[in-house]
């Protein structure tokens, strides 16, 4: 059964009462003066559906993430942070007596260095296999 708000105009109360659907619009007495108290409209949460999520009414058109509001809802993220909130990565600067050019170079080596590495493939581009290497024989010693 649902739960009602109810007012009270003698002693100025408001009081709550679970009555059935069909009986909410007749009069409950007042717990505290025991007069008629009348029904009251009391707010509620009402809410649609947008882009498959539960939006409140009104609705700003918003998204929330992690607790912060943004604009957009978030399709690439790179773990849990949203492109919206995330903060720009300041931009590597170049070594006491490097130039730009110099700095630049460097940071592409650095990059070229990763990517082969992570990839396996030599200086001239050609896949590397990597070897174990070789196990030691094991001596059996004769049982006697």
């Amino acid at each position: 059964m649902p739960l009602y708000e109810y007012y009270c105009e003698s002693c100025n109360g408001i009081f709550e009462a679970i009555r059935e659907m069909r009986e909410a619009s007749i009069a409950v007495p007042c717990p505290e003066c025991d007069r008629d108290g009348e029904r009251i409209m009391s707010s509620f949460n009402a809410f649609t559906f947008r882009d498959g999520y539960p939006r409140r009414i009104p609705d700003k058109g918003t998204y929330w993430h992690m607790g912060q509001e943004v604009k957009k809802r978030a399709t690439r993220m790179k773990g849990w942070e949203h492109p919206e909130l995330a903060k720009p990565k300041p931009k590597p600067r170049a070594t006491k007596g490097e130039s730009r050019a110099q700095r630049d170079k460097r940071l592409a080596a650095l990059r070229e260095a990763r990517y082969r590495d992570r990839w396996g493939i030599d200086k001239d581009g050609f896949p590397t296999v990597k070897t174990k290497a070789p196990e030691k024989e094991k001596k059996v010693l004769p049982s006697g």
